[in-house]
């Protein structure tokens, strides 16, 4: 197909608060749905939080599915649609990973990147191999927030012939937020990225400025941010890579 409905999740989430967290990724997928979405992004750690380990510590990780990911299989099957969602596992007692799961319309996970730079996450073991997820036509890259810090990762998957990077992320403004660096990696391969970023409030983070954007060529074509949840909807031209609008749908939950 020449064009995919695509919903970033702008959530404004809780360290810890697994359980509330997951029924506000739930509502906003249900609405992604609504909005004719055929694939809904989530950001980093959507489900934990980014900085869970000082409320719930890190028993709570199990492996890959848990149920907080066969929950989301089921309701990508049931509303056929696709999910990116960020999410920590277990792989032993110690491996534990910043992952991302893909997971297609039928419920299947097709694809899982471990998120290599994890300098800022003590309790996180870097990944540690990159490798290009085929949905819909499309050749995705999946980087996950500072992923995108050095140009390592993006140019492997761009070796690897990636047409689009899509990024959950949880990068807050500040002084050490984002400063050009997803920019500066779609000037590099020359392959327009996909952020989905977050709001909200965490023990030591603000997110309520970070921005959810659509970049290509190191331009921010697509830009959000708000104190508020929000989903936010467009059409993705996959012939000319590119949102088929200026601007996107914003439906706040």
């Amino acid at each position: 197909m020449s064009e995919v409905r695509i919903s970033l999740l702008h959530l404004a989430l809780q360290a810890g608060q697994l359980a509330e967290n997951f029924l506000q990724l739930e509502r906003g997928i249900r609405l992604a749905s609504a909005m004719d979405a055929d694939l809904a992004i989530a950001p980093e750690l959507c489900i934990s939080g980014y900085q869970f380990i000082d409320v719930i510590g890190t028993d709570w990780i199990r492996a890959h599915p848990d149920r907080w990911a066969m929950q989301l299989s089921s309701l990508a099957k049931s509303l056929k649609l696709a999910i990116l969602f960020g999410h920590a596992e277990r792989e032993r007692l110690d491996n534990r990973y910043n992952s991302a799961f893909l997971v297609n319309a039928d419920g299947i996970t097709i694809a899982r990147h471990r998120k290599i730079n994890t300098h800022a996450e003590s309790w996180a073991t870097p990944g540690d191999a990159t490798s290009v997820a085929y949905w819909n036509g499309l050749k995705i890259g999946i980087l996950i927030c500072a992923d995108a810090y050095t140009n390592k990762a993006a140019g492997d998957l761009c070796s690897q012939g990636a047409d689009l990077f899509l990024s959950p992320a949880a990068w807050a403004p500040g002084l050490y937020g984002p400063n050009g660096e997803w920019e500066q990696r779609t000037i590099e391969t020359g392959i327009p990225m996909i952020v989905s970023n977050r709001t909200g409030e965490e023990p030591t983070m603000n997110f309520r400025g970070a921005e959810s954007l659509v970049i290509k060529e190191g331009e921010r074509l697509l830009s959000h941010s708000s104190a508020g949840s929000a989903v936010l909807s467009f059409a993705w031209n996959t012939e000319e890579r590119a949102p088929a609008a200026r601007e996107f749908e914003v439906a706040y939950l």
